[in-house]
């Protein structure tokens, strides 16, 4: 539409200007007519030099000299409508249209205007005097179609769209056009007719096949929607979309593997964004309880379309760990985090399982790496703590700990561990008053934590203090769990640091029966029946313990000694 006003703008300023030239040379002119062509001659060079409000305002003043030229109210129209002040440019192009109700130009102009301004009914009257003038001009029977269709007018504007196609030939995108509407009149033969005669002309376009495969669809027509999928994918091979639809039809039919690999191929495809590729994959993920192996080559084809984020590495690991592959899990998580670090879940998962696989050295790095992007998370701090503990950097874990306790108000379990990893490292470092005072609050506030019994009774067991205290601990969490075979461990533990050497290898042989590889179980066991007065027994023992890993410093010259010496860790 602007274009056809440009041009027509500059044909009626051609005109003006001529007009203006022949009236000076024209004797039959009189001279109270140039204040009026020269006030025109300048709204038309401000309007070219772009001096939009200078034009509008000298064209106001020919108005005010001349109130009846209807070239003036059309200049006023369009140069309105370049500041986008649409009721101006109506109410002008109206008025021009008034004075000369038989310029087709002004009659186009106004067809368009009320079509933009949503005015349909007059947008189809208008374009209904134009079809008059010039029936055939495919320009205004596409124009009347549309201004039909928005008028709510479907079956007329079918008629217009005929008449278009008849002037431009069959072409897919009227033909699409057509069919909408015959949808929107629930014409399910005809909607189906009106592509299946496109089909003829373009049997490859995907448009028409796609809303081929939609009307099928939407009748419940599988059959016929399959076999218009597989020409699709076949003419369309990069469309996301149409892989996507026969891949559900497949995985719906059982037809796994053929359902995997239109999964592959709508996960190489780019009409599809990786949002919608990662709905797809979280569904497949949450539908089977066990992993297809052929799950790998679509997570493998993510990565290599989106190798820079950090989306496509989450969601493999996230299918790794289902299918209890721990250690290629935390790798896909980590390359996660080299493309997303401020992704908390992702840092959690991967701290979590470090601390499983007794990562400690890892998780120690990595957790402090964490803090810095989160340094309001209680249970980071906790983790740094542990892995802290574990790699003997007692003070600074218990600097990290007394931090993270105060991010853990309000959250009675979190607070309760980081207090109990606080007496971890208050032992570690001998420190063995402020141990206690840390686990004490540690229980006070989960009073049926049977862990954190049996590790305070355990560490006060070993340093060989306030033994009292340590069996009432363990004696309350085998009150609870009599089971646990490291609970009946340090109650063994406890008795033998207090000389009951006969009743410690009693619990030390139960200890064994439910963990027999346990080294730590294993050794002690080889104490009690060393302080028993059966030497070849605990040697046999403490040898065990070896092979099964224990790190005490000093075994092997309790094996080469036949001497028992006190535990060095």
């Amino acid at each position: 539409m602007r274009h056809i006003l440009i041009w027509v703008f500059a044909i009626a300023l051609l005109t003006a200007c001529k007009t203006a030239k022949d009236a000076k040379d024209n004797p039959g002119h009189s001279s109270a007519d140039f204040p009026y062509i020269e006030k025109f001659h300048e709204a038309v060079r401000l309007k070219m030099r772009g001096q939009i409000d200078d034009a509008i305002s000298a064209f106001e003043g020919c108005i005010a000299m001349k109130n009846n030229d209807d070239a003036v109210y059309y200049a006023l129209s369009e140069l309105y409508l370049m500041k986008n002040d649409l009721a101006k440019s109506s109410e002008y192009i109206a008025q021009a249209a008034d004075l000369d109700p038989g310029n087709i130009w002004y009659i186009q102009e106004m067809a368009y205007m009320n079509f933009e301004k949503g005015e349909f009914n007059l947008a189809v009257n208008y374009f209904e005097k134009l079809l008059d003038y010039e029936p055939r001009n495919v320009e205004w029977l596409y124009g009347y179609a549309e201004s039909l269709v928005r008028d709510g007018k479907i079956s007329d504007a079918i008629k217009a769209f005929d008449k278009t196609e008849d002037q431009m030939g069959l072409f897919p995108e009227l033909s699409i056009q057509k069919f909408q509407l015959y949808v929107q009149l629930k014409e399910w033969d005809k909607a189906e007719n009106e592509l299946m005669e496109a089909r003829k002309l373009f049997p490859e376009d995907p448009q028409i096949l796609g809303f081929l495969i939609d009307l099928y669809f939407q009748q419940g027509k599988q059959t016929e929607a399959l076999t218009f999928l597989k020409q699709l994918v076949e003419s369309d091979p990069q469309n996301g979309n149409a892989h996507m639809a026969l891949a559900d039809i497949y995985q719906q039919k059982g037809e796994m593997e053929l359902a995997m690999n239109e999964f592959k191929l709508a996960i190489s495809c780019t009409d599809i964004d990786l949002d919608t590729k990662m709905k797809v994959l979280i569904t497949l993920y949450e539908s089977d309880f066990k992993v297809d192996p052929a799950i790998y080559a679509i997570l493998d084809a993510l990565i290599s379309t989106y190798p820079d984020q950090a989306k496509p590495y989450s969601i493999k690991g996230d299918f790794l760990l289902k299918d209890e592959k721990n250690e290629e899990a935390l790798n896909a998580y980590r390359k996660a985090l080299e493309f997303e670090q401020n992704q908390y879940p992702i840092w959690n998962q991967v701290l979590l399982m470090e601390y499983q696989a007794s990562k400690f050295g890892d998780l120690y790095t990595d957790s402090k790496k964490c803090l810095e992007y989160f340094p309001a998370v209680a249970t980071v701090y906790l983790l740094n703590g542990i892995a802290a503990v574990q790699i003997h950097e007692y003070q600074e874990a218990i600097d990290v700990l007394s931090i993270g306790k105060d991010f853990s108000t309000g959250d009675e379990v979190m607070s309760s561990e980081i207090y109990a990893q606080l007496g971890e490292a208050y032992f570690g470092l001998n420190k063995k008053d402020d141990a206690i005072k840390a686990y004490n609050i540690a229980i006070e506030k989960n009073k049926n934590n049977t862990l954190f019994k049996n590790n305070f009774a355990f560490r006060l067991a070993q340093y060989n203090y306030k033994l009292d205290i340590a069996e009432k601990m363990i004696d309350e969490a085998l009150l609870l769990e009599s089971q646990q075979s490291n609970y009946i461990d340090t109650k063994g533990l406890i008795l033998f640091q207090k000389g009951k050497y006969q009743e410690a290898l009693g619990y030390f042989l139960n200890a064994q029966e439910l963990e027999p590889t346990d080294p730590f179980i294993v050794e002690h066991l080889g104490d009690a029946y060393f302080k028993t007065g059966n030497v070849d027994k605990a040697v046999s023992f403490w040898l065990e313990a070896k092979v099964l890993g224990s790190n005490n410093l000093v075994l092997d010259k309790k094996i080469n000694t036949k001497q028992f010496y006190e535990p060095q860790y």
